[in-house]
């Protein structure tokens, strides 16, 4: 950080949530031809004008909404499901339980029997984070694209029973992509308003902080769509 950001930053009128207060990103960075869903198109990060020849700097971005850390509405697999702005803010920050499931094999499923081993009976309102680990093997390897823990749609239907409001998981699809298993389970926790955040990656340390945390993910306003980019953090403190 540059010096006088820094002491911007330490300044006297500097806003907290709380003194003690700190930020744990969850995010994955977006940038060009950064790893992404196998069949969309590649990111594209371009420098349309720089300071040498136009005084500033300014970039454009062409990627589909679903890259990076976001959010997926209902919109997104059910037709006349609502799109991401018709969501309440309010229901992307809240209480969220972290399922460590860090010792996940290559295509492991993730069934209620599993998440009942690792998370709480009482799960009402709050969102549920699947750490699997894949989120530190980010790349365009066959391992990240297509061998990711995923979970069933058992596991989705007990979630939902569970009254989650959200479902996050640090791989660019909650499903995997195997078909027909992959929409089933988006179907399944979309069609229950139940919105779904992937591609996180999750440092070592939200393994450790107390349970629930306090999740905000707040996606970009974009009206009418299916998804839409976020910056999700763990609020600690």
């Amino acid at each position: 950080m540059p010096p006088d950001l820094a002491a911007r930053s330490a300044g006297k009128f500097r806003w907290t949530l709380s003194a003690s207060m700190r930020l744990i990103d969850l995010s994955q960075p977006v940038y060009h031809e950064s790893p992404n869903y196998p069949t969309h198109p590649a990111v594209r990060c371009e420098v349309l004008t720089d300071h040498p020849t136009d005084g500033w700097r300014t970039e454009m971005l062409v990627f589909p909404s679903h890259t990076g850390s976001h959010l997926d509405a209902p919109l997104h697999k059910i037709p006349t499901g609502i799109s991401i702005d018709a969501f309440p803010l309010e229901t992307f920050a809240g209480p969220a339980f972290i399922a460590d499931l860090r010792d996940s094999e290559p295509v492991r499923k993730i069934t209620a029997e599993v998440l009942l081993a690792k998370l709480p009976r009482d799960l009402a309102g709050a969102a549920v984070i699947l750490g699997t680990g894949w989120g530190a093997k980010r790349s365009r390897s066959e391992e990240w694209q297509h061998l990711s823990p995923r979970l069933t749609v058992e596991g989705a239907e007990w979630l939902v029973s569970s009254g989650v409001r959200g479902v996050g998981i640090d791989h660019f699809s909650v499903g995997g992509t195997t078909e027909p298993e992959n929409s089933a389970t988006h179907s399944t926790l979309l069609g229950a308003h139940v919105w779904i955040l992937e591609d996180l990656r999750l440092p070592e340390d939200v393994f450790s902080i107390p349970q629930p945390c306090m999740l905000w993910c707040l996606p970009v306003h974009l009206k009418g769509h299916g998804g839409a980019p976020c910056r999700p953090v763990i609020a600690v403190g």
